[in-house]
């Protein structure tokens, strides 16, 4: 009978967690009516069985790979608006920056546009490009390549190839999961793209709402110490905000 219960409360947490990609164990414990221990001896088990991952003071589901940027458009739009707004003040100044695919960079792009003037941008996303052109002082460059229909961006040797050619200020870039070991994305093919747009950037600034907190992705882009901010919706805590820090990362949080 207590086997039964724990198998329906572990379907619960999991149904709970596509409905809400990051769960707090306090708040969990209320709504499933049970203690705080019941739930993290639940989580425990669910990352053993490689179904969640463990935050600090809570969980995120774990997938092996994201949904489609149309989806993805859908979740944490005040975050993502949070987290523009805080990040394009640290770009002030600026002449030139790549940026990068992704929603959250889609927002911080849509706010450059109406915030900042006199820019050259170089993007390989096509997302970032329409929102920038509502600003006519803002010039995009538009990089070659292989398209991605479900990431609507360009990406292959030719992406890579084109950017090399070119130097900027700053590079913004999204992630599918930030950990210990650093950013990384789901698709093996925008990694490569950002790698070279770090190389081609004297700063880089990644964006990236809390639900990234401890996920790993395929593709690893970055270490930490390759990063100078990091603007999320939340400051990581526990051993995350502690490697981040001790990289000497600035870490830049934002209220919805």
């Amino acid at each position: 009978m207590a086997a039964n219960k724990k198998t329906l409360r572990h379907q619960r947490i999991l149904r709970e967690l596509e409905l809400e990609p990051s769960l707090r164990i306090a708040d969990l414990a209320e709504r499933l009516s049970v203690s705080t221990e019941t739930i993290r001896r639940d989580f425990d088990e669910l990352t053993e069985q490689g179904l969640i991952n463990r935050t600090y003071g809570g969980a995120v589901r774990r997938h092996a790979s994201e949904p489609g940027l149309n989806e993805r458009h859908q979740f944490h739009v005040p975050e993502r608006e949070a987290i523009a707004r805080q990040s394009v003040p640290v770009l002030a100044g600026a002449r030139h920056i790549m940026i990068g695919s992704g929603a959250t960079t889609v927002h911080v792009a849509k706010r450059l546009a109406i915030t900042m003037n006199d820019l050259t941008v170089i993007t390989h996303s096509f997302g970032v490009a329409t929102v920038l052109a509502i600003n006519p002082t803002i010039r995009v460059i538009m990089a070659p390549g292989l398209y991605h229909a479900q990431e609507g961006s360009m990406h292959g040797a030719q992406t890579i190839r084109f950017l090399e050619n070119y130097r900027v200020e700053w590079s913004i870039l999204g992630a599918s999961g930030l950990d210990q070991d650093g950013a990384s994305d789901a698709l093996i093919e925008a990694a490569d793209v950002y790698s070279v747009m770090m190389e081609r950037a004297t700063r880089t600034m990644i964006v990236a709402d809390h639900t990234k907190f401890n996920q790993a992705f395929p593709a690893r882009y970055c270490d930490w110490d390759t990063v100078d901010v990091l603007v999320s919706n939340q400051a990581p805590q526990g051993a995350l905000g502690e490697t981040i820090r001790d990289a000497g990362c600035m870490m830049k949080s934002a209220s919805k």
